[in-house]
């Protein structure tokens, strides 16, 4: 198994209180691993925890190494921008910018300096290619992003992490707010991209990682209670715990 993202003996607080607790496992690369577990356990703050998202709250802070290319990405020293190019995000709602959707796709591409119009064309079209919405929105660029459905928004937030060409794309319950045949669209998506991109999803849908992880992560109460392969862990979990929430014992 080739590694992507170590994570090693992760802690994370707000304030005195704990969120995540000693978490270590290794995110494996070009593959799809789910995070699963119940409301309040701490899975959005562990996706967040990866790119620093939650570096913006005062009263935040970690403990651990979260490496990546034998980098720590947690440490001060180590620059926000590179990690935002190479970690990209995408979140439970869409959060298209108000603006066209070829200056969305185009957005984090300037903001990095790149403005040769040849080169913002293709990348724009190859993103929105990536993530199945250009044949829809071809013709139809300078339409304002908030003129899409949910679906189409959310995939173009994902054309606009994939713009800058990131190593990992980190997902946060990105299907809980649209629909059955807009989430389906998606995770076609996320599967043929995960051919090329380490894919990591937050879901309250066991099914949902049924259907597309290769690894799940099961958290509870801040804690790993169990990692390994998707079938494995969804078929023949090594832990009570696991096997309770699988089962529907707790949710």
């Amino acid at each position: 198994m080739e590694v992507s993202l170590k994570i090693e003996n992760l802690s994370a607080y707000f304030g005195e209180k704990k969120i995540l607790d000693s978490i270590t496992f290794d995110i494996p690369s070009k593959a799809i691993t789910a995070i699963v577990g119940p409301s309040g356990c701490g899975k959005s703050t562990f996706v967040r925890t990866i790119n620093r998202m939650n570096d913006r709250f005062e009263n935040f802070r970690t403990s651990g190494r979260i490496i990546l290319d034998g980098e720590d990405v947690l440490s001060k020293n180590y620059p926000l921008e590179s990690l935002r190019m190479r970690i990209g995000m995408v979140f439970q709602r869409p959060n298209p910018f108000p603006k066209s959707i070829y200056e969305n796709v185009a957005f984090g591409l300037k903001i990095h300096g790149i403005k040769d119009k040849k080169t913002l064309d293709e990348s724009v079209r190859s993103s929105l290619k990536a993530a199945a919405i250009y044949e829809q929105v071809k013709d139809n660029l300078s339409l304002n992003a908030y003129k899409l459905s949910g679906g189409q928004q959310q995939r173009l937030c994902i054309a606009r992490a994939l713009a800058v060409k990131p190593e990992v794309i980190l997902l946060d319950e990105p299907t809980s707010a649209i629909d059955p045949i807009a989430t389906k669209q998606i995770e076609d998506v996320l599967e043929k991209l995960s051919e090329d991109y380490t894919i990591v999803i937050v879901t309250h849908n066991i099914q949902q990682a049924a259907r597309i992880a290769d690894y799940i992560a099961f958290i509870y109460l801040g804690k790993l209670v169990e990692f390994g392969k998707a079938e494995e862990i969804l078929t023949s979990p090594k832990e009570k715990l696991t096997n309770d929430y699988l089962t529907g014992v707790y949710s």
